[in-house]
């Protein structure tokens, strides 16, 4: 029994030196990011990855995490952090693309991959519908890092990270229903499909929804900053966890639950400030834990097994790109029609372009039981096809952006809100200059001279504004959403009071909302 715990001992030691080098690593990668000005140009996290393929590359290895662990201990945080900053009102506006995306998207994806595999690369057909699934998601860690990190606009990342975390989910279903065909202990019928799919998304809304509401009104009972933080993550894998073990999806789980806990728990249940410090520890969870991910995808990969198999990683990537392509297109053209979804053709080719593949694939991948057969060639065309889409779908993306017009609102915006900012804080300083005491040390003339300088610069700021809004009128509708988006919130933070207090037993709805849509209806000339 001693040398049993010795030994506890000497492993737990050995993996924490192993994490420790993993911290170094990243935060090297991330200081040469942001000291190198070459480095800027490139995202990140697929700094992160460039630099695991260096280790793998002399045949370092950080660390040997089994996929279901890999995939245990990042994706719910992960997962949860997307969703808590996730409104839900732009969710619901675009929750049918998203839906559709998520779910036609992963089959179109499936059969074109797989049928290419099959007919061109002569991989068996159970051995390609495996294929087909794994790569089938595009991955929420890969995707929203990178968007975050280029700043993409508002309504285009809500797509694009909607789409991501949903359609995980049905990746998984059809990845499990898949193993289980191949070893034949599934029956391939449309209808046990159908009702496996059903039952697994299901579980996973019910638990998300249970612990999301339940924790909700927990929070409203109590008032600490630290144990509500605690609890949140707490729920990310408690969430994830129930479900999985209730023969559900972990991730829809976890998405549910942050939904709930970011749109109405922090609302009724959390004061502003408590609001914040949660927001704020959700903001660095996610940039350390992407700081190690990114990392080990790289340092995962086998470059021997990767040159045995380039062929079939050209055709598999191909036939991944045409089918987002088709998939993007027809489905995009579809939600316009349907629905009135008003995606752009420039917004749906970044839709196409930036469906990175990840950590996601490759845990499945990973996960594939030893004793399929092709099981290695299976993980060398899926972690091919992961490195294609993160270094060079992921390092052209802002090149398409740029091209497609897309960031220049953001470079536009930025420069507005960073001069509504120097204005505010002129006339905070002003205003504490008008009504503080004179200081009998400081002269009169000094306080004159002082104030005059600021007034000075106060002017040159506005007239810096009024040039922004005549070169780019679209700033006043930028202006007005962000008005309207700081009085929703007065709006939910009183009834969240009321609530707290026990006046009422729920917030109502929004009385803004139809304030807005009324307001959005009157035409431009009668206002």
């Amino acid at each position: 029994m001693f040398l049993v715990t010795i030994a506890a001992g000497i492993g737990i030691e050995e993996n924490l030196k192993q994490f420790i080098l993993v911290l170094l690593v990243s935060l090297s990668v991330a200081t040469l990011s942001q000291s190198v000005s070459w480095f800027r140009q490139i995202p990140y996290t697929l700094l992160l990855v460039i630099a695991g393929l260096g280790l793998a590359f002399i045949d370092v290895r950080l660390v040997n995490l089994s996929p279901p662990l890999i995939l245990f201990i990042f994706l719910p945080p992960l997962l949860f952090e997307a969703a808590w900053n996730m409104q839900w009102p732009a969710l619901k506006r675009d929750l049918v693309p998203i839906s559709i995306y998520a779910v036609f998207g992963v089959v179109i994806s499936v059969a074109g991959t797989a049928l290419a595999l099959w007919q061109l690369a002569g991989i068996s057909l159970a051995t390609a519908l495996l294929i087909g699934a794994s790569v089938s998601a595009t991955d929420p860690v890969s995707v929203i890092a990178l968007f975050r990190e280029l700043g993409v606009e508002k309504r285009l990342s809500m797509l694009m990270e909607g789409e991501s975390l949903f359609n995980d989910g049905i990746a998984v279903v059809a990845f499990t229903f898949l193993v289980g065909f191949s070893f034949g202990t599934t029956e391939f019928t449309i209808q046990s499909l159908i009702v496996e799919f059903l039952t697994f998304v299901g579980i996973g809304i019910g638990v998300g929804i249970f612990i999301g509401f339940g924790i909700s009104y927990l929070t409203q009972r109590f008032d600490l900053p630290f144990v509500e933080q605690s609890i949140t993550l707490i729920s990310a894998y408690g969430a994830y966890l129930v479900a999985e073990d209730l023969g559900g999806s972990g991730v829809i789980a976890v998405v549910i639950t942050g939904l709930i806990l970011g749109n109405f728990g922090s609302r009724i249940g959390m004061n502003p400030r408590t609001r914040v410090v949660v927001t704020e520890f959700w903001e660095f969870v996610a940039f350390f834990l992407n700081s190690i991910v990114f990392l080990l995808i790289g340092d995962q990969i086998s470059f021997a097994g990767l040159g045995e198999n380039l062929g079939s990683i050209a055709i598999a990537i191909a036939a991944v790109i045409l089918t987002r392509a088709l998939a993007i297109y027809g489905l995009g053209g579809l939600c316009n029609w349907l629905a009135k979804s008003e995606i752009s053709l420039p917004d749906q080719t970044v839709l196409w372009w930036g469906g990175l593949r990840g950590s996601v694939s490759i845990a499945l991948a990973l996960s594939i039981p030893t004793g399929l057969p092709n099981r290695e060639a299976t993980i060398a065309i899926v972690f091919g096809v992961v490195l294609f889409t993160l270094l060079v779908q992921g390092v052209t993306t802002k090149t398409l952006l740029e091209k497609l017009g897309l960031l220049s609102d953001r470079t536009q915006r930025q420069e507005y809100l960073e001069a509504i900012a120097r204005r505010v804080t002129i006339n905070r300083i002003l205003n504490h200059l008008s009504q503080a005491a004179i200081n009998p040390e400081i002269e009169p003339e000094y306080y004159q001279q002082l104030t005059d300088r600021l007034q000075e610069e106060l002017d040159s700021v506005q007239k810096e504004i009024d040039q922004m809004y005549a070169r780019h009128p679209q700033l006043h509708e930028f202006s007005v959403n962000q008005l309207q988006k700081d009085l929703v919130a007065i709006e939910d933070d009183t009834y969240a009071e009321f609530v707290r207090k026990g006046w009422l037993n729920e917030s109502p709805s929004s009385l803004l909302d139809d304030v807005f849509k009324q307001e959005s209806a009157i035409p431009a000339e009668g206002k």
